[in-house]
């Protein structure tokens, strides 16, 4: 029997990743309670949100969960998803004319075996002015992302460069997660 593949996310962006792969797969979301993770380290933290995610989503024996988490961090803090207007400008503000890094992890579970990972991408942003940083967050497009910003829309147009996954910028790096996808005899279908 093939193994079914489920992601366990409600993000666009990750069902949009995961399609443009050309995966075939099921949407669960989890209902875990996050706020519980109270780790510092950015990279342990999104492992563990991810891992958290999982714990919440009922599978069966022939289904292969996908859960992920993403989080931005610069000077050894933890940026997550803007709690208002006010927290997205200063997010900006801060991310201005600096580098930072974006982390996500990834848990891939099946019956018997799983496989729980973490991505990191450096993301150089342009000096901003405050006129280029309300006119992004008058978009809208800061609210629902770590960062208060999205690399893959408007975004695009307050970084200098990235090193490492752009895709991981966007919330699942979905090169790697393909590669790993493999051994749970999950494949995308071209």
């Amino acid at each position: 029997m093939m193994n079914a593949l489920v992601l366990g996310s409600g993000s666009p962006r990750r069902k949009e990743l995961l399609e443009l792969a050309g995966y075939r797969f099921e949407v669960r979301t989890s209902e875990a309670d996050e706020s519980v993770i109270t780790e510092k380290d950015p990279e342990i933290l999104v492992k563990k949100l991810a891992e958290v995610k999982a714990d919440h989503i009922e599978t069966d024996n022939n289904e292969i969960l996908v859960t992920a988490d993403t989080v931005v961090s610069i000077d050894g803090e933890v940026l997550g998803k803007p709690e208002s207007k006010e927290e997205a400008i200063e997010t900006l503000r801060l991310l201005s004319g600096r580098s930072h890094a974006v982390h996500t992890g990834v848990m891939i579970r099946g019956s018997e075996s799983y496989d729980l990972f973490a991505a990191r991408t450096e993301v150089d942003f342009l000096e901003l002015t405050e006129t280029d940083i309300l006119r992004y967050i008058d978009t809208g497009d800061s609210f629902d992302k770590a960062g208060s910003y999205g690399i893959q829309t408007k975004g695009a147009l307050l970084v200098k460069g990235i090193k490492g996954d752009y895709y991981n910028v966007v919330g699942l790096p979905i090169a790697c997660l393909a590669r790993k996808l493999v051994s749970f005899n999950i494949f995308p279908s071209w």
